[in-house]
């Protein structure tokens, strides 16, 4: 499980500009829903503002689930 890091002081998140040739890979995210029924309106497009935390995928690819078991 991965979640969004904030500045503890402000209570803003952390955000910063990187350069495409540093990430490694995509990611397959799932939002931890919990018992909550999720709005019909909710759209892909707010689904980082909208959960707090976050299931990785590491069945996506076999890039995803060797990058997974690696780092283990």
């Amino acid at each position: 499980m991965i979640e969004p890091d904030y500045d503890i002081a402000n209570g803003s998140s952390h955000a910063a500009v990187i350069h495409l040739d540093t990430v490694l890979c995509a990611a397959h995210l799932i939002g931890v829903y919990g018992s909550d029924i999720l709005p019909k309106d909710l759209s892909y497009t707010d689904s980082l503002d909208a959960f707090h935390l976050f299931y990785v995928n590491k069945f996506i690819d076999n890039h995803a689930s060797q990058i997974v078991f690696s780092s283990m």
